[in-house]
């Protein structure tokens, strides 16, 4: 890993949600650096099917616009979810993946506990710590908005964390 950060992976994170889908881009480096955030936020009064259709479109624009390297995807924690909301939240994870793949993009998974942890060395943290720290690590003046565009670039910052552990165990076994 280099020092440049023209060289370095531009990385797209996603926190999946049929109601509000954040996400965030973060470029890697030995020092993550903010590159932009947002929200995708479909029509509530729209069917199911529009919204997902809303969510793939808008996954879409911003790999289109923006050309990350990769893709995070936050897993949902259903164990505490009602079965409707575990599905929609599934079928949103679904809709951002596709977005991804159609730009042949390969997409990684991450548990919510494992991206908390990646941001805050603790994977039980709420939303609003999350949102602090990425704040910090990130260098920001203001907390990212909405919380959703906080977790999603929390999991590209975890997503980077794993790809640099990756790479220094495969550089140790030469």
């Amino acid at each position: 890993m280099s020092g440049d950060p023209a060289a370095e992976p531009l990385i797209l994170g996603i926190d999946p949600a049929l109601r509000v889908c954040g996400w965030g881009l973060v470029r890697g480096g030995l020092k993550p650096a903010f590159v932009a955030c947002g929200a995708i936020r479909p029509d509530p009064k729209q069917s199911p099917a529009r919204r997902l259709r809303a969510l793939f479109d808008g996954v879409r624009e911003v790999v289109s616009m923006y050309a990350p390297d990769e893709i995070a995807v936050e897993d949902p924690f259903v164990g505490q979810l009602q079965p409707a909301s575990a599905l929609a939240i599934g079928q949103a994870r679904a809709a951002a993946v596709l977005a991804g793949a159609v730009h042949g993009l390969e997409v990684e998974f991450y548990a919510p506990a494992a991206v908390k942890a990646a941001v805050s060395g603790y994977g039980r943290g709420d939303k609003r710590q999350v949102q602090a720290m990425v704040r910090m690590l990130l260098g920001l003046d203001l907390p990212p908005e909405p919380l959703d565009a906080a977790d999603a670039l929390a999991v590209a910052i975890c997503h980077l964390n794993q790809r640099r552990a990756r790479h220094l165990e495969r550089t140790a076994g030469r």
